[in-house]
């Protein structure tokens, strides 16, 4: 018998399911709180309660595969470690280009000389005596570094060296953008490395606290870690390249989805704690995005589903309008640590607080907030950011941590890098309130929505009577801005709409009164066409409202919970490598290996070099993935132009890819 273990780690939860591989079906599962300052806690919780459940023994398991949420939703709320980018080649004006200066926020640029041409040969001599220089600075101040050179696509010697110049020196982690993507595009490759790199401690925290409880229970299986396409990648690679597991979680449910439910039209809404990832299957299989994966206002160069991902979960900060008479509500896209869980761990200070404020009629601006330490690397903080994280020893009121207005921006910056967390109220907090939810401290939720409805609109009315009306408010607001996300989807998926801009065409007021099946001199119906799989712990609870607006069926399958958990382990190993051909002169054909420049006098045999070593790397990159029995295939795109009726050569891209079962361990 194989069993297969699958584990992913949210925002709020870690899920682990343990699915029988010959009888697919699931045996056991659990969910546990997703402890962010000891991930290992979290997971272990899980793991033993999924084997517990299941009645099988650790040394069972053939197979681990984890998915996680953690870096789609680092990226959607501006969070990760100090960073600096290594450019070599660009200037000034590049950092403009493709969201790069809004990506580092502030962390160190390094412009070296350097970088080539088009066709691979030098353009300047890298300037490694400028960068040594310039390391010896920064390495006590940054987390990892990001190395980005002109055309390293077409030649990656710069980066390469680069890469170990970083390493010698400073011994920090190096990002390389030509190991990401393929494509030109420089500096949507740097802020795809950026990205990377940032996200590099958080990975191999999470891949490190998984090994360590698997290594305690005694599970000796190969553990693979789901990537943004849906494929699975071992975790030793995962750990170079974590920017692949951008929409991991999003991708492991969408494959999750298709195991549960055999549904093969459908779009697949996943709810969590921090975001709302929707995605369509079609003809069973889900789409990938050819412009790469786009999370957190970033479009980066990874592969991956084309999913929508929208910063609204159950987590999410309520926001009061405040600019307007009557005010109003937004959720997102920040996740808080729901008032309610806070108070699991730390009552008496919650309740305390909560209860202080309330006897007063006045309604504070932090009234019902708190600040949770989180721990990291504080390198790069200013005199002002170091001063309020000091004071930041233990979750407490978040007017305690702050003695001016003027230290609310340096608040918002540790909250940004991830060093310190804000409680307030969340969704969870209203359906705790409601009676939906159970899992927390309902009455420490009762006291913050309280409290909220006493804060006052334009019109210096309160926004509720009470906490109940508040709730519900809230609730409502997260079915219509869910409504939203699943129709600006569906927009996007429908060929008929190409050239409009779906977040228009989903809140249209037409579109509005269709769904309302408006009935006056014009009648106006609208619906979704295809039925929504709704995943996610809260879906039962929120989603039934949502599939009634949309006059759609809506599916919510048995395991729904822990989709991602399952889908990650019913995957497949893939691994694609590409190149090109060149001609910079007639009778000159130029193969860019993975390695090397090589000169050939036909296309022909340089397409026939090509494809033989990328077959070789894609052959070696699926093993190192963790495949076995793999299946090569390969694709040419060759681009001509016609002279005179003479056919002349361009350029062409070889393509091959290499994907096969994931390696088990073997009793």
């Amino acid at each position: 018998m194989a069993y297969f273990l699958g584990v992913d780690t949210g925002g709020t939860y870690t899920d682990a399911v343990i699915v029988d591989e010959a009888a697919d079906t699931v045996i056991g599962k659990a969910k546990s709180l997703t402890t962010r300052q000891d991930l290992a806690l979290g997971i272990g919780r899980a793991v033993d309660a999924a084997l517990e459940g299941a009645g099988i023994a650790a040394s069972d398991v053939a197979l681990v595969s984890l998915s996680t949420t953690l870096a789609t939703n680092a990226l959607v709320e501006g969070q990760g470690g100090r960073v600096a980018l290594i450019f070599i080649g660009f200037d000034a004006g590049d950092m403009e280009r493709g969201g790069l200066t809004e990506a580092l926020k502030g962390d160190p640029v390094v412009l070296l000389d350097g970088g080539h041409t088009h066709a691979g040969t030098e353009a300047a001599t890298l300037d490694i005596a400028g960068l040594e220089a310039q390391l010896l600075d920064l390495r006590d101040s940054v987390m990892g570094f990001a190395v980005a050179a002109r055309f390293a696509t077409r030649n990656p010697a710069h980066e390469i060296a680069a890469r170990e110049v970083i390493r010698r020196v400073t011994g920090r982690p190096v990002t390389c953008s030509h190991e990401l993507s393929a494509n030109l595009n420089g500096p949507k490759r740097a802020l795809t490395a950026v990205l990377n790199a940032r996200l590099i401690g958080m990975i191999d925290r999470l891949v490190t606290a998984c090994e360590r409880h698997l290594a305690q229970v005694g599970i000796d299986a190969p553990l693979m870690v789901v990537r943004g396409d849906g494929a699975l990648i071992s975790a030793s690679m995962v750990r170079e390249r974590p920017i692949e597991t951008i929409l991991s979680g999003p991708a492991a449910s969408i494959v999750g989805a298709r195991w549960l439910t055999g549904a093969p039209d459908a779009l697949v809404s996943d709810i969590g704690g921090t975001t709302t990832d929707v995605a369509l299957l079609r003809g069973g299989l889900p789409e990938i995005d050819p412009a790469g994966a786009r999370v957190g206002g970033f479009r980066t160069m990874v592969e991956a589903v084309a999913m929508r991902t929208t910063g609204l979960g159950g987590d999410s900060e309520v926001h009061l309008k405040t600019d307007g008479l009557l005010g109003g509500l937004r959720l997102g896209p920040r996740r808080l640590m729901p008032v309610s869980l806070l108070a699991v761990d730390h009552g008496a200070m919650v309740h305390a607080t909560l209860d202080r404020a309330l006897s007063t009629e006045t309604a504070g601006e932090f009234d019902g907030r708190f600040v949770v330490p989180m721990g990291g690397n504080a390198g790069g903080l200013n005199a002002r950011e170091a001063t309020v994280l000091a004071r930041i020893t233990q979750p407490m009121p978040l007017a305690a941590a702050l003695t001016s207005r003027i230290e609310v921006a340096a608040l918002e910056r540790l909250v940004a890098r991830g060093l310190v967390m804000l409680s307030g109220v969340t969704p969870s907090d209203a359906s705790h309130v409601l009676g939906r939810l159970d899992s927390w401290d309902s009455p420490a939720a009762a006291k913050a929505l309280k409290l909220l409805a006493r804060r006052r609109n334009g019109a210096g009315d309160r926004f509720a009577t009470d906490g109940e009306t508040l709730a519900t408010a809230i609730i409502d607001q997260l079915t219509a801005q869910t409504v939203d996300c699943l129709l600006e989807a569906a927009f996007d998926e429908d060929d008929a709409f190409d050239s409009q801009a779906s977040e228009v065409l989903a809140r249209h007021p037409l579109m509005t009164a269709g769904l309302k099946h408006h009935r006056g001199v014009v009648e106006l119906t609208a619906r979704l066409g295809v039925p929504v799989i709704g995943l996610g712990a809260s879906a039962p609870s929120y989603y039934g409202a949502v599939g009634k607006v949309l006059g759609c069926e809506m599916i919510l399958p048995e395991h729904a919970g822990v989709a991602n958990a399952i889908g990650a382990v019913v995957g497949q190993v893939s691994q694609k490598v590409t190149g090109i051909v060149t001609s910079p002169a007639e009778g000159r054909f130029i193969a860019h290996l993975p390695d090397a420049l090589q000169t050939f006098s036909s296309a022909t045999e340089a397409l026939a070099a090509l494809e033989s070593a990328l077959r070789l790397e894609a052959e070696t990159r699926a093993k190192a993935a963790g495949a076995e029995d793999l299946r090569i295939t390969a694709k040419r795109d060759l681009r001509e132009v016609d002279i005179e009726g003479r056919k002349m050569f361009v350029e062409a891209s070889v393509s091959v890819t290499a994907a096969g079962r994931p390696r088990v361990a073997h009793s």
